[in-house]
């Protein structure tokens, strides 16, 4: 509505200055080349101040669209960042977005470096002079875990933790973390906590 109405001023302005709107009076052949020249002048600083108030408002218009479409953009992105948040969740662990974790498999992550596992498996799980815990998680059962962590296999190197309370009460919890590695629920080797 606004810019309807600059428009209209606009066409009042343009009647109301130009040279003609005198002639019709009998006036303009008359006039001196002074007058028409000071008439002109007052006609386009008056169209100038007119033009400046139209670009004065689109541009103001245009800064509000602009702000508009960054808030929408904004708040779709906001509404697809939440509708991704996939969750993942099994008897042995729960995971949002691929590294938001349970308190339990969290708690298995924090005994996972407090025994410094990475040492020998990799910061990743992947293996280095241990084997890829990513791949071995696959194949061996439950019972075959805690017997190993708890025993240790000292023929190929690895360490028993029966003594370390970190890992002994953390047990399952480390299972579910090493098994949401492996079935690939758990995307990242450092975890997070669920907010």
């Amino acid at each position: 509505m606004r810019r309807g109405s600059i428009s209209g001023e606009i066409r009042r302005e343009e009647l109301a200055c130009f040279p003609w709107s005198s002639i019709s009076t009998g006036l303009g052949e008359a006039a001196t080349t002074a007058s028409i020249k000071s008439r002109r002048l007052n006609c386009v600083n008056q169209m100038a101040s007119i033009d400046k108030q139209v670009l004065t408002s689109h541009s103001y218009m245009r800064k509000k669209v602009m702000i508009s479409k960054v808030v929408a953009v904004f708040i779709a992105a906001s509404i697809a960042v939440c509708a991704r948040a996939e969750e993942v969740k099994t008897e042995w662990y729960t995971v949002v977005d691929g590294y938001m974790v349970d308190k339990g498999t969290m708690n298995g992550f924090r005994a996972w470096r407090a025994a410094a596992c990475d040492r020998c498996h990799g910061a990743n799980q992947q293996g280095m002079v241990g084997p890829s815990l990513i791949e071995s998680m696959k194949i061996i059962s439950k019972e075959e875990f805690v017997k190993t962590l708890t025993d240790g296999r000292l023929e190929k190197g690895m360490p028993g933790f029966s003594k370390s309370k970190k890992v002994m009460s953390n047990m399952d919890n480390l299972y579910g973390y090493l098994k949401g590695r492996s079935d690939g629920a758990i995307t990242k080797s450092k975890v997070k906590p669920i907010k």
